[in-house]
């Protein structure tokens, strides 16, 4: 039997870091929750390298486990001494003060599927248990609407200690943003760079995330200001990069990956999505057939030393969920929601990995002298 998550985090809840009247989930102590039968796993981190809490606050933490879940579930709690990834408190950024990482979701070029790809592990995650926010940074061409049919949706604002703060749109577990929703689909967003910039700002910083364990920034294709703006502002847990298998995206996914490892900005590459790895008919799901090439994510995951997290099939259905706005792995049976589900665990996996292993990304400061 293996315990629901959503059950260890109402229990979790529970535990109030002494003398804050907060939870350490509130407080951002509590990191990936990893569940295997009976075995519960808990990344527990600390503020301080010694904190006087932590012998009471793991017997609280075991204790709550087995009184709220089951008594004879087995709590194993990794303990991290590091600064929160994401403690955006100290610098002023409250909206995403509950926000435990923030992945960016990038392609080197257009058309190979990243929407698709971050709306469907998005809706995955939230499956899985966790709590999810999707932000579309791709300003001049915002696709989340639609993908969820939510076009016409208009965010609600509300009045916070006398500044406006955005409320997102909420659907099937998932908080979500986009230009989309305040602008006219007909239209087109004609800003420049600096426009597109603010605006992204104000998705992160004057919207009311609460609290998540990831949230997802779907980028525009390429590289931009928007990519510069985003790790020059808040610090990026890690990079998804998706691709198709054939050669010319590859190379740009190369130039994508690129840009996040370079010395000045040093955001770690989570892995690659191969998607469209091969087209499947809906009436046939065991015959493969490879009209995009193959295996062109997996040489370059192998060559540039990166985790190939998942590969997506073609498939009809994929392609008329999206414009239904009924993302496909909402159906975790079919072979489209397998794929995805896999995708999520693998992508928890290296984030837990990375969150344990890597110090904390800081801010990116670009210097022009």
């Amino acid at each position: 039997m293996t315990y629901p998550k959503d059950r260890v985090i109402d229990a979790l809840s529970h535990v109030k870091y002494p003398g804050s009247g907060k939870s350490l989930d509130e407080l951002g102590m509590i990191g990936n929750i990893d569940i295997e039968g009976s075995s519960v796993t808990i990344n527990l981190v600390y503020y301080k390298k010694k904190d006087p809490f932590a012998a009471s606050l793991k017997k609280a933490i075991e204790g709550a486990v087995k009184y709220y879940v089951h008594p004879d579930a087995q709590v194993i709690i990794r303990e991290t001494a590091a600064e929160p990834v994401n403690d955006q408190k100290k610098s002023g950024n409250e909206g995403l003060s509950g926000v435990k990482n923030i992945i960016a979701i990038a392609s080197g070029k257009g058309g190979v599927g990243k929407s698709t790809v971050a709306v469907n592990l998005a809706v995955a995650f939230a499956k899985q248990g966790f709590r999810v926010g999707l932000l579309d940074a791709d300003i001049f061409g915002p696709s989340i609407p639609k993908m969820f049919n939510l076009e016409g949706a208009v965010p609600e604002v509300n009045s916070q200690n006398g500044s406006d703060v955005i409320l997102p749109v909420e659907k099937h577990g998932i908080k979500m943003l986009s230009v989309g929703f305040f602008v006219k689909q007909s239209d087109a967003t004609i800003w420049r760079g600096p426009m597109a910039s603010s605006a992204l700002k104000q998705f992160l910083f004057q919207t009311d995330w609460g609290t998540l364990d990831y949230l997802l920034i779907d980028l525009p294709p390429g590289t931009s200001d928007i990519h510069l703006t985003l790790v020059q502002e808040v610090p990026v847990t890690g990079a998804i990069i998706v691709s198709t298998p054939q050669e010319v995206a590859i190379a740009d996914a190369i130039k994508s990956i690129s840009m996040f490892l370079n010395d000045k900005v040093k955001v770690p590459v989570l892995g690659l999505v191969e998607n469209m790895s091969w087209f499947t008919p809906l009436e046939l799901p065991e015959n493969k057939y490879y009209i995009f090439g193959k295996g062109g994510c997996g040489n370059l995951a192998k060559n540039m030393n990166i985790p190939l997290l998942g590969q997506i099939p073609l498939v009809q259905g994929i392609c008329e969920d999206g414009d239904k706005g009924n993302p496909s792995a909402l159906d975790q049976d079919s072979i489209i929601g397998k794929a995805f589900a896999n995708l999520a665990r693998n992508a928890v996996k290296q984030i837990q990995q990375r969150n344990e292993n890597v110090i904390p990304t800081k801010k990116v400061e670009i210097s022009y002298k």
